[in-house]
């Protein structure tokens, strides 16, 4: 049985089937994203979504969708599905559908009469093509299938409406054709496997709607330009393959690219294979660099869901070559900054106060996984760098003072990952001495105080260890308070009393300033007020300001984004938190815990995590489909308690 299967019951109520969506990467940029019904809700939706650097940063929908037809004794069965106004659906393929399944590739089965018809898509790596096999499994008469292209053309942020400036022209390929709709964009081959008819009879098909869109306050209607339809005959038991790229390819080349690139799959079998799936999307190389995307379908890359992210996305898999590779990449850019001050052209954010900080605890991952000889050899001298660039001063926005804490200016940008704004000020001002940035520091300094290439430096381990004893004090001065838990910040005489969760890296990091009883202390309130079972909140409902749903326009999303809404990825610090204080008597309880992220393997995007939750029953999935930071965390708790289980 499939670990990941959905079956008629459920694929022809759409109610339960449109909330459910596929993911599929090319691990370069591209990707293909829908429904499992093949109904896009999104306008980042496509069967064909590409980065073209010509035109700008931002990806593009090529090839919107496919609309399949069977056709038999001269009666056309169309596969396709489209929501138009007035919440009409079209033409309803959905009710076709018998069984969707996602273990190795997605497949679809349809059974139209006598006919039973699989749907496998792939996306192959590095190439910035989808392969889609159709198999004729059952059929009692001659079957004719057609198919009809949706092309967009567009940025995938954009929307497309009817318009004149389209080149209608099309170009023969051997057993297809290509498009270029607009200048500027490379042309787009859809071919088959064998021998096809195009017949020629453009339209526009007018007003498909996105209703994701349309619930989150953004335009939503769409025009689609088709420009005909191709037709072939197919007989029982045979498979044909349809291909779209920005390349022409050799037909009789495609069942062996299909062949080769089903072996390269990770099987979606389990709860773990299905993050280890999930993680393997979020690669990017592009030339000899390799990057961590934040997620999709509209995130980029960012510098600390990066750092985030990286451990548990390569690590936990047993993947320390892409570390490397991705680390290898970032040290340039960080190094890059450090001299001159400039910006990534690709990493984002990498400016920001606290990457260095959170650089520094990705690479203490890796010692721990790898080993700390290899940690201090490959990246001693990083590590040390960077760690004198904040002790000098040389970072415009952190600060380090006299009492041996960090100071950033955040009243009036965004400094840490509690990004939201509103009118382009922060809407959570945290400015000061914020609490994650100092734990990470005292972190920081003690863990490059024991990195073996400092062991014969006396004089600069001897600094370190005054330092870092000087930070513990005045951390341990500065944010615990009388209620037994940490100030989220604190700025001259003013205190945040807020509970947030920003508080556990100061209990769950290697080296932590309080000691056991205080992080015991502090962990119970994060467990009675902000843990839940899709993750961790980012405020307590008793604290003021508490807004536990993100939904609705962009203002009413933004106040809710870090006023209560559940983040998956802070389960990684719970969980080291935990176990420091509970020890293996702690395992069991975590591993209840992820039971409520093994249910998400089946929802929204499925084999993912979403970006977020609502910080309130049912704990709904919210904002971008698939995260980086989520599925690397889990998947680094897995691998921490996993380990705890064999000792």
């Amino acid at each position: 049985m499939s670990y990941l299967k959905f079956d008629k019951s459920l694929m022809i109520n759409l109610e339960q089937s449109l909330p459910k969506e596929i993911l599929r990467t090319n691990k370069s940029g591209a990707y293909h994203c829908t429904t499992i019904v093949d109904c896009n809700t999104r306008k980042q939706h496509g069967l064909l979504v590409i980065p073209i650097p010509e035109l700008d940063s931002d990806n593009h929908v090529l090839l919107s969708s496919l609309d399949e037809t069977v056709i038999q004794h001269g009666a056309p069965f169309n596969l396709g599905l489209h929501k138009y106004q007035g919440n009409c659906y079209s033409p309803n393929g959905h009710k076709y559908i018998r069984e969707f399944t996602c273990e190795s590739v997605p497949q679809t089965i349809y059974r139209v009469g006598g006919v039973v018809l699989t749907k496998e898509k792939v996306f192959i790596s590095h190439e910035n093509r989808i392969l889609i096999k159709y198999t004729l499994v059952d059929a009692h008469s001659e079957t004719t299938l057609q198919f009809r292209p949706f092309l967009a053309f567009r940025n995938a942020n954009a929307l497309c409406v009817e318009n004149q400036n389209i080149d209608q022209s099309y170009e023969l390929a051997e057993n297809g054709i290509s498009y270029s709709l607009y200048p500027g964009y490379p042309r787009l081959y859809m071919q088959f496997s064998k021998p096809v008819t195009f017949t020629f009879g453009p339209y526009w098909n007018k007003g498909i709607e996105y209703i994701k869109d349309q619930e989150r306050g953004y335009e939503y209607k769409e025009d689609l330009y088709v420009p005909g339809y191709f037709e072939l005959p197919i007989k029982k038991g045979e498979s044909i393959i349809f291909s779209a790229g920005i390349g022409e390819i050799k037909p009789r080349s495609l069942n062996a690219l299909y062949a080769r690139e089903i072996k390269n799959r990770t099987f979606r079998s389990s709860f773990f294979n299905s993050l280890k799936n999930s993680a393997q999307q979020f690669y990017i190389k592009r030339g000899k660099d390799n990057y961590l995307l934040a997620g999709y379908p509209w995130f980029k890359v960012r510098a600390r869901d990066t750092f985030i992210a990286l451990p548990g996305c390569t690590l936990a898999i047993g993947d320390k070559e892409m570390f490397e590779k991705i680390m290898a990449t970032a040290e340039k850019a960080i190094r890059h900054f450090m001299k001159t001050g400039e910006k990534d052209t690709t990493i984002q954010e990498i400016d920001e106060p606290d990457i260095i900080l959170w650089c520094i605890w990705a690479l203490q991952q890796y010692a721990k996984e790898i080993s700390l000889t290899e940690c201090s050899e490959k990246y001693g001298k990083l590590i040390d760098e960077m760690i004198d660039y904040i002790m000098k001063g040389h970072h415009p926005n952190l600060f380090l003072h006299e009492n041996g804490l960090l100071y950033s200016n955040g009243k009036d940008q965004i400094i840490s990952w509690m990004n939201s704004t509103l009118y382009g000020r922060p809407l959570i001002p945290r400015s000061g001495y914020l609490v994650e940035f100092n734990a990470l520091w005292y972190n920081a300094l003690k863990f490059v105080a024991s990195l073996p290439v400092n062991s014969e430096k006396t004089g600069r381990i001897e600094k370190l260890e005054a330092l870092a004893e000087k930070s513990g004090m005045s951390f341990k001065d500065m944010f615990l308070n009388d209620c037994g838990y940490l100030f989220d910040y604190v700025d001259g005489n003013f205190a945040d009393w807020s509970v947030r969760p920003n508080m556990l890296f100061a209990l769950s990091t290697e080296f932590s300033p309080l000691d056991k009883t205080q992080r015991k202390t502090a962990l119970d309130v994060v467990t009675r007020e902000l843990l839940t079972p899709k993750g961790i909140r980012t405020l307590s409902p008793k604290s003021h300001g508490y807004n536990p749903t993100y939904a609705g326009s962009q203002e009413e999303r933004d106040k809710a984004y870090h006023q209560g809404s559940t983040r998956p990825w802070l389960m990684g610090a719970y969980a080291d938190a935990y176990l420091k204080v509970f020890g293996l008597s702690g395992v069991s309880f975590l591993e209840r815990m992820l039971i409520g992220f093994e249910e998400e393997m089946s929802n929204n995007c499925i084999g993912t995590i979403s970006e977020l939750f609502d910080g309130n029953p049912p704990f709904m999935g919210r904002g971008a489909i698939s995260f980086a930071p989520n599925v690397g965390e889990i998947l680094r708790i897995l691998n921490l308690l996993k380990k705890y289980n064999h000792l």
